[in-house]
């Protein structure tokens, strides 16, 4: 269904976002897809370091039925 990836930012926040991609997507992608919404967003200047960001798969409701 979605993803959501979490930024840490220059102000200590982190700031976390919901990017719609494929299960398949790579975790670079969605990094960047975050990154650039939060660019475009005004908000403090956001981490590009890559291992600070926090990556989850928010699944189908039918997926998350099975869990």
């Amino acid at each position: 269904m979605f993803w959501m990836v979490a930024l840490l930012a220059l102000d200590g926040r982190q700031y976390v976002y919901r990017v719609y991609a494929p299960r398949e997507a790579l975790p670079a992608d969605l990094f960047w897809a975050a990154f650039h919404c939060h660019d475009e967003s005004g908000g403090p200047r956001a981490s590009d370091w890559f291992d600070s960001a926090q990556i989850w798969w928010i699944g189908d409701v039918e997926e998350l039925a099975r869990n």
